[in-house]
């Protein structure tokens, strides 16, 4: 048991499932591994669709991990300036093998200063958030700089998960993973990203995010006038 690998996945109001459940799965995956999903408390949190999320441990019960990963979602927006969660990053960062982040998730750990100096990758609607909080933009779709691996919008977390697989591991148990999910991606649309979705679509929903990176903004600007020079 004390051999086991610690992975922890913090969960909470308003997260992108999707960018928890894909890396959960790939984590799930890997043997002689425990994987937790980490909040304030053990009450369900609601995702940001129907689907209802139970944390499996307290920030207070949670052992120190090996990796910490990060989601995304709109709900990021409210740890932004969330002591308790910012500390218990920082804490975890400290003796963590690997600091992680699936989409907006990469803010939360900026707002934690845990990746000032670093580059980093995230959802393509909240690139201007890295650099108010001391990190670099990366457009890759998952972004190594030391150990801090970051990925970039939702579908990137299932490449996350398999890229830190590759390094606890090795390169063979990831692909033997991705074999076992059919991890063989070919989207019906060339859609997925701005650079190659039609123009019209980017500003269809360029539009209809306006306001809510508008707001994003306002507390990342808060987030960062409170992190420490």
């Amino acid at each position: 048991m004390p051999n086991q690998v610690q992975i922890g996945l913090l969960v909470f109001p308003r997260i992108t499932q999707l960018d928890m459940t894909g890396p959960l799965q790939v984590f799930s995956s890997m043997p002689d591994t425990q994987v937790h999903l980490v909040w304030k408390n053990l009450e369900p949190v609601s995702s940001d669709t129907v689907l209802t999320i139970t944390p499996t441990t307290s920030f207070a019960d949670c052992p120190q991990l090996d990796v910490i990963c990060v989601p995304g979602g709109y709900g990021t927006d409210d740890l932004l300036c969330d002591d308790e969660v910012l500390d218990f990053l920082r804490r975890q960062a400290e003796a963590a093998s690997y600091v992680t982040s699936v989409c907006t998730g990469s803010i939360v750990l900026a707002a934690a200063g845990l990746l000032k100096g670093y580059r980093a990758a995230t959802h393509w609607s909240a690139v201007e958030a890295l650099p108010i909080l001391g990190a670099t933009i990366s457009g890759e779709r998952v972004c190594i700089d030391r150990n801090r691996i970051t990925g970039g919008g939702v579908t990137a977390g299932i490449d996350l998960g398999l890229t830190v697989v590759s390094r606890l591991v090795n390169r063979q148990a990831a692909e033997a993973i991705q074999l076992r999910l059919e991890y063989n991606p070919a989207p019906p649309f060339n859609a997925g990203s701005p650079q190659t979705a039609p123009a019209e679509v980017v500003a269809l929903l360029q539009e209809r995010t306006k306001a809510a990176r508008q707001a994003r903004l306002e507390v990342v600007r808060r987030a960062a006038a409170r992190m420490p020079a």
